[in-house]
């Protein structure tokens, strides 16, 4: 499986592209060969065929001549011919071109067995003969007559000069034999177009009768039965012959030792029979298979090369990318990849670059994030101050980096010198670094403005009408709701600008009460003004919660909302325990109840406990 799944991209491309692709070509390129090779020895065989369809028919053309002269004498049989007409055609046929030889036998009177020549015609040279009349009875009434035979060709002791014979039966009215006709022919006459054939004198050919017996052929002494020798390609080729009267025949191996052709004359019973050597009669596809295959194999080479090239390029530069992303993984951004091309790699490139800038630039706002984060942490109180008389917890969970919550104790002394605490949670409307600016803002002017006397409603109109200032082109706004407790007096007042009520726990009735009172939010409206609301029977045990909406309007993964019910049950549940375990208990069963589910909104909840109060009753 490994070999099927290469691990480089490199190897995938060799896997199912250069090997597919040289496989491919390979094919067609041995496909291709075969085809043009059978497609020569096709031409071969039509030419073949062709020069043997040649020689045949000028054979063909000398003996239909001959054999025209024959049936002209043999239409003289019957009674409407003389005698004087018998002899004319005799003499027209001793004087056809090729004839050597006319003889006329009849057989004796009531002999039907023998026959001895008793008129003939003997030219005085070869194909032209003069007529030499006998006596009158010599020439006798036939009723018919056909060619018998056309004998094989007959040689001189030197085997020079050759002659053929072509004999007809004279029959009598009752279908009896009464004489013959001989005629006989210039095979030299015959044949010489054949001899005279380039195939002839360059290949091994023969003339062969329907049985296979070898009348003159270019192999010296060869003699007999064609195939006697046990050669396939000659025995192959009588049987051919056999079965029809052309065709080729191709011997054995790759490319072929020898190939034969034959055709059947249509005037006598032999055929011509040509066998050439394979190499000779493919000598062009033999050369061309050497070209083809130094083409081939260099055609190959560049094709493969070529790809190997291209994919060994795209697979580099897809390499390079993969280095690079990899040196991001670890920090190390380095200098942009060149872009070489204006392909799917070269976007990939690009695209990498680009993400590689933005990213850059945003670990640059990340890193400003953090320090912004850090920053705004620093702002916020790390631990609450010591206040006799009060148990204090207080922490802001930001669903970003940084966000608009805000949470903070500030000290300030009164006309009499007792100290008192105000305790302020501020609710930035948006999120992100523009609210964590806002919070920063509101932070500053509310430190600097409780830094002076005077009540606190009036110490929230100030910063509101400072805070417009700010808010007014942008639209922004905080809530805010700021709570001051004199513990030593037993007493506490109260803002809410635009902000949710905070719950108190009042130990001595064991029930929730909610610290509401008009008021908007800060930086809406410079002319605002804000009342305070004020209890003076703040008893040991009380418990003041302030927080932001982010807690009760928490959701679960079933869209459920925390709610301010479930908020006040964990608060009665757990009034007896410290404040940092309120707050915890709070926390812990809101992230109980969220699950997997982010934060969707920023939560600062705030818990200030009364431990030990001056009761107006001890003053």
């Amino acid at each position: 499986m490994a070999f099927v799944q290469p691990a480089s991209l490199q190897g995938r491309f060799a896997l199912f592209l250069i090997l597919p692709v040289t496989a491919l070509l390979v094919v067609m390129g041995v496909a291709g060969f075969f085809y043009a090779r059978d497609l020569l020895l096709d031409q071969w065989r039509e030419a073949a065929l062709l020069k043997l369809q040649r020689a045949a028919h000028q054979m063909d053309m000398h003996l239909a001549g001959i054999k025209e002269g024959i049936r002209l004498f043999h239409e003289t049989s019957g009674a409407q011919y003389d005698e004087s007409f018998h002899a004319w055609a005799l003499d027209r046929l001793s004087r056809r071109e090729g004839v050597i030889d006319v003889t006329l036998s009849w057989n004796k009177r009531g002999d039907t067995t023998s026959a001895e020549p008793e008129a003939g015609l003997h030219p005085q040279t070869p194909g032209r003969g003069s007529r030499i009349m006998g006596k009158a009875w010599r020439l006798r009434r036939f009723h018919s007559a056909s060619i018998r035979e056309i004998t094989a060709p007959r040689f001189d002791a030197r085997g020079e000069h050759g002659t053929v014979s072509m004999i007809s039966e004279l029959l009598d009215e009752h279908g009896q034999v009464i004489g013959t006709l001989d005629v006989v022919a210039n095979f030299d006459f015959l044949f010489k177009h054949v001899v005279e054939s380039g195939w002839w004198q360059s290949n091994k050919a023969f003339l062969v009768d329907e049985h296979g017996q070898i009348l003159v052929c270019t192999v010296p002494e060869r003699h007999g039965l064609m195939g006697a020798a046990g050669d396939p390609l000659e025995l192959a080729t009588v049987e051919a012959m056999a079965a029809r009267p052309l065709g080729t025949v191709r011997g054995e191996g790759h490319p072929p030792s020898e190939i034969s052709g034959f055709f059947r004359l249509e005037e006598a019973p032999w055929f011509l029979v040509m066998i050439a050597p394979g190499r000779e009669i493919l000598a062009p596809i033999i050369e061309f298979r050497w070209v083809y295959s130094i083409f081939a194999i260099g055609f190959f080479a560049l094709i493969v090369a070529l790809i190997r090239w291209v994919t060994g390029r795209l697979a580099s530069e897809i390499r390079n990318v993969s280095a690079a992303a990899l040196r991001l993984s670890q920090g190390e951004f380095g200098e942009s990849l060149p872009q070489r091309s204006r392909d799917e790699v070269g976007e990939l490139t690009r695209s990498f670059n680009l993400m590689t800038n933005q990213l850059r630039e945003r670990l640059h706002l990340k890193e400003a994030l953090s320090l912004a984060m850090e920053v705004q942490q620093n702002l916020l109180p790390s631990r609450p101050p010591t206040v006799p008389g009060l148990d204090l917890a207080g922490r802001s969970l930001y669903c970003q980096e940084t966000g608009g919550d805000y949470f903070d104790y500030i000290l300030r002394s009164g006309s009499t010198g007792r100290q008192r605490l105000c305790a302020a949670v501020g609710d930035v409307v948006g999120h992100g670094l523009s609210a964590a600016l806002l919070m920063t803002t509101v932070r500053a002017l509310l430190r600097s403005r409780l830094d002076q006397p005077g009540p606190i409603a009036e110490v929230v109109s100030d910063v509101n009408r400072m805070l417009h200032q700010d808010t007014a082109a942008s639209g922004s706004f905080v809530t805010l709701f700021l709570l001051e407790v004199d513990p030593s007096a037993g007493q506490f007042e109260w803002v809410r600008a635009g902000h949710d009520p905070a719950l108190m726990y009042c130990a001595a009735t064991d029930d929730l009460q909610e610290l509401g009172g008009p008021g908007m939010a800060l930086g809406v409206d410079d002319a605002g003004s804000y009342l305070s609301g004020s209890k003076s029977n703040l008893n040991t045990g009380d418990v003041f919660l302030i927080g932001t909406d982010g807690i009760w309007e928490s959701r679960n993964s079933a869209a459920e909302t925390f709610g301010k019910e479930r908020l006040g049950r964990i608060l009665r549940d757990h009034h007896r325990q410290d404040a940092e375990s309120i707050l915890r208990a709070i926390l812990s069963a809101l992230e109980e109840f969220r699950g997997q589910k982010d934060l969707e909104d920023d939560i600062t909840l705030m818990i200030v406990k009364a431990v030990a109060v001056i009761t107006p009753a001890l003053k």
